[in-house]
């Protein structure tokens, strides 16, 4: 490879670094706005169906432990891509897909309950920001979904090249980015919201 070759690639790869974390700070900044907002704006006091009622915590926390199991089956993924075990690491994404699949199942059951029970969208300024501020994150969960499956796709027909393996570092920073979310997610609408 040539040295101009060398150079471009390495100046595409620091553009990608870049761009990734302007992303990622760019989400901070939505989760934050999306927190201050649910927070500025929560009080049950004047409505009928208090969010407080609705909320069942075991639920939540298998909520929690399929999003916390499926980094972990992430992280797994990770591994066999350094030990260069694709087999391992197409079986731990698909663990991982499976998980956050399951997370983003059990978050629309819970929208579906809390709708049926007349805690919707448009009851208050309250229940608007808890449902933009969780809906928002499961649709993140949801587009880290398509991620994951289209690297199966990418490591099975590419293998494990110097791509794949950026590809799959972003991927689980974007990740481990949503767990930390959801965990501020969990305590402040959740758990503060329930007691």
């Amino acid at each position: 490879m040539s040295s101009h070759a060398i150079d471009h690639q390495h100046h595409a790869d620091s553009t990608d670094v870049f761009g990734f974390w302007l992303y990622i700070m760019s989400d901070c900044l939505l989760f934050a706005s999306l927190f201050a907002t649910f927070i500025v704006l929560h009080h049950d006091g004047l409505f009928v169906v208090p969010l407080k009622s609705l909320i069942e915590l075991p639920y939540v926390l298998l909520e929690t432990f399929c999003l916390l199991a499926s980094n972990f089956a992430f992280g797994l993924a990770v591994l066999s891509m350094y030990k260069n075990k694709q087999a391992w690491i197409t079986f731990w994404l698909c663990v991982t897909a499976i998980l956050g699949a399951a997370f983003v199942s059990l978050e629309v059951n819970e929208f579906i309950h809390f709708f049926r029970e007349g805690y919707n969208y448009h009851l208050s300024g309250s229940a608007s920001a808890f449902f933009v501020l969780v809906g928002t994150h499961g649709f993140h969960v949801s587009v880290g979904l398509i991620w994951i499956i289209m690297m199966i796709v990418q490591f099975n027909v590419f293998g494990i090249t110097s791509t794949t393996k950026r590809r799959l570092t972003y991927l689980g920073l974007f990740w481990n980015f949503l767990d930390i979310v959801w965990i501020f997610v969990f305590t402040i609408v959740y758990l503060m919201g329930a007691v």
